[in-house]
């Protein structure tokens, strides 16, 4: 029975994860405690991500099919740390985002959760396949609930903008993140702290 009851086991693991994902990523992730993590928003910029997830170290860039990217707020009005819409995913057939795909360690799982408002019911986990050149990856996202569309500061536009430069984001979709249109906010905002700790 024991036998048996491994085999359907291994059966049902290859079906759910076909061969799509590079063994070598996953495995070495998985066997160092750390996770793969899809970010699209101001978590492009290593600062930014590393400010709340130290452990976070590049991996690649890749594209998400079907999914459009879109700012806005998971209350109609409501305040936060950016002073405007910030980043969402939502699908959309054709569509594409591109991102950068950190791994981090079981440890920061916790504390990338507090910063998306998991426990708030502000963003929700979502796991994706993520086009890259080394094949598809699984990885963890997150998609805010509750949308209301509502331009960004440009403070957190700045930061995303950032990010895609810092990491080599393809030129014609850095194009379409600068031609987004933002608020007037001219405060203070959390790049005040990233800009204190970027190089």
């Amino acid at each position: 029975i024991f036998v048996f009851t491994q085999t359907v086991t291994v059966s049902l693991l290859v079906q759910v994860v076909p061969v799509i994902i590079p063994r070598g990523k996953m495995s070495a992730a998985a066997a160092t405690g750390r996770f793969m993590y899809f970010a699209f928003g101001s978590n492009l910029l290593r600062e930014r991500l590393q400010l709340a997830n130290p452990s976070a170290t590049f991996c690649t860039t890749g594209r998400l099919k079907d999914y459009v990217l879109n700012f806005g707020l998971w209350e109609r009005h409501v305040d936060n740390a950016w002073h405007g819409g910030v980043a969402t995913i939502e699908f959309c057939p054709g569509a594409e985002v591109w991102g950068v795909i950190w791994t981090l360690s079981n440890e920061n799982l916790t504390s990338l959760d507090n910063q998306e408002g998991v426990s708030q019911g502000k963003y929700s986990p979502l796991e994706v396949l993520v086009e890259t050149n080394e094949g598809l990856m699984l990885c963890r996202t997150y998609q805010m609930n509750n949308f209301h569309a509502c331009p960004p500061s440009p403070q957190y536009k700045q930061v995303v903008c950032l990010g895609a430069e810092q990491n080599g984001l393809p030129d014609e979709y850095l194009k379409r993140l600068e031609a987004i249109e933002t608020n007037t906010y001219s405060g203070p905002s959390i790049l005040d702290q990233i800009k204190s700790v970027m190089k």
